[in-house]
């Protein structure tokens, strides 16, 4: 009689790490156009605040059938992979934007959490044809 691994047989979820870089450089061009800039330096130091505070909150998990987005373990939307149409990683040398493209709907996510992960799970969830 054999026995099955049941860790083998669950499908995995990945849930990908915060990555602070976008907000903190966006406080930190914030901060020194405070001496240049200070009515720039306001609006720049707020979305920088804003993206830190989406980094803390937010996390994106890929499970076998979809990209789920929480905040703070709550569920707040169900992306399934089966209403893709298309995605793409903006400026992969240093990613800041990654986009996917539904049957129904656009959407556009700051890359505050891992890029290399979200990639991974990309090409491995949805790969692209080319």
């Amino acid at each position: 009689m054999t026995s099955i691994n049941s860790s083998a047989v669950t499908p995995k979820t990945v849930e990908l790490a915060p990555k602070y870089n976008i907000p903190l450089v966006l406080i930190g061009i914030a901060i020194a156009l405070l001496f240049i800039q200070p009515w720039l330096s306001l609006p720049l130091a707020l979305f920088g605040l804003f993206l830190l505070i989406q980094t803390v909150t937010i996390r994106l998990q890929f499970t076998p059938t979809a990209l789920d987005v929480y905040r703070s373990n709550k569920l707040l939307r169900h992306f399934p992979y089966s209403e893709w149409q298309n995605w793409e990683i903006f400026w992969y040398p240093v990613p800041i934007l990654f986009y996917f493209k539904e049957v129904n709907s656009i959407h556009f996510l700051p890359i505050i959490f891992d890029a290399k992960t979200l990639k991974i799970c990309l090409e491995e969830h949805y790969p692209l044809v080319k």
